[in-house]
This record gives C-alpha cells, structure tokens and sequence, in this order.
C-alpha cells in the first residue's frame, strides 16, 4: 500500500479504525500502519484507533476524536466547563460522560476520561460541526453542571458548592435556569434535584 494514496482516501475522516480500512480494503496490510505510526505518520488513539499526526494542528480535532474512539459519549463536566467560562480553570483533560463503562486514554491528541452515568440521564447535549470531518458532541451548560453534581455528590452543602467556583455572574446572569432544573427532574433523583436546588440558592442575588 502507498501512503500517499491511503492518505488520500482517510485523511478527511480525521480518525479511523481498522474496521474500517479493512471495509474499503479487505486485502489491506495492518502492518502498514504499525511502519507509518514509527515513521510519524500516523498517531495511534487506542487500540485499532488511529489519526493523521498533522491534525493535531487543529485545536478541535481532540475534541472529535474524544467522541470516536469510544461512543457513546459527550463532553461535558470540567472541561465543558471551563469551555463556557463557567470555572476559572483551563482544563486540558477532555472530560467525557459516557453510558458505558468508565476508561480513560491518552494519546498524541491528549488526555481523554469518561465517566458513566446511567442511560437515563445520556442527554442534555448539542451538536458541534467540525470541518470536513464531521461533528462532535458537547453537554449544554446547564447539562455539564448536572453531570458534575451526579457525579459528585460531595457537593451537598453550600460551602461544598462555592468551592467549585462557578462564575457568579454567568450563574446569576447566564445560567437558563429553567432548563437546569428541568434537566434534574428528568433524572427521576431526589437527591440530585435537592443539589441543584442548593446549587441556585447559593448562588442567588435575591
């Protein structure tokens, strides 16, 4: 196989598993792309999961990939958050909510984690184009906060709540309340919807 033509055919997709390649060529040599990730070619995302190296160029591509190599998920948690301004800090790590199992993985693109939560609360996200690759998938803000006090359940009490450092005014101003608690009941937990009624009492200009 000739690099450059299966660059070609795959460098559009963004990432790719051997599953595939082997669906467009069945008599494909997998130990072409063992050789092109040591000539730095290509970058291995997991196993059977690969990239072109150079798209890491593109600030968004780990983004894309975060949803590829294990699906289904979304982002959300800390680094939605601090994607909106929500928290103050920059969160390299790509944090993901998953209804499978949780896992980690780390590659040429970055840091990528994902935590599960049952199937009933796999909602509360939005599509993100990205060119010509596809899209990917990102929590409102409103759903990446009821992610993180589903998750986290230590932040039950008000003095827990402001140590996550939400950003007073983007809670006070920004935050669509109305769909923050119409995520909680959705969830079907008690709990859960008494944290987030917390969540807006500490953070209420009344």
């Amino acid at each position: 196989m000739v690099y450059l033509a299966f660059r070609e055919q795959w460098h559009g997709v963004g990432c790719f598993n051997i599953y595939q390649i082997r669906a467009w060529d069945p008599e494909f040599d997998r130990s072409n792309l063992t050789r092109w990730v040591q000539r730095g070619y290509l970058s291995k995302l997991r196993q059977d999961w690969y990239a072109f190296s150079d798209l890491r160029s593109n600030p968004e591509m780990a983004r894309y990939i975060a949803q590829r190599i294990y699906s289904p998920s979304y982002i959300s948690l800390h680094y939605a958050l601090s994607f909106y301004g929500i928290i103050p800090e920059a969160v390299t790590r790509i944090t993901c909510v998953t209804s499978n199992r949780t896992t980690a993985y780390r590659n040429d693109f970055g840091e990528f984690s994902y935590q599960t939560v049952k199937p009933t609360l796999f909602f509360g996200f939005k599509q993100m184009s990205l060119s010509p690759q596809g899209s990917y998938m990102l929590a409102y803000p409103e759903k990446a906060i009821i992610d993180m006090l589903y998750l986290y359940p230590q932040y039950n009490t008000s003095e827990a709540i402001l140590d996550l450092r939400f950003d007073e005014w983007w809670m006070q101003e920004e935050l669509d309340k109305e769909r923050l608690m119409d995520f909680a009941e959705r969830s079907g937990s008690k709990a859960l919807q008494a944290r987030v009624k917390l969540l807006l009492k500490t953070y209420s200009n009344d």
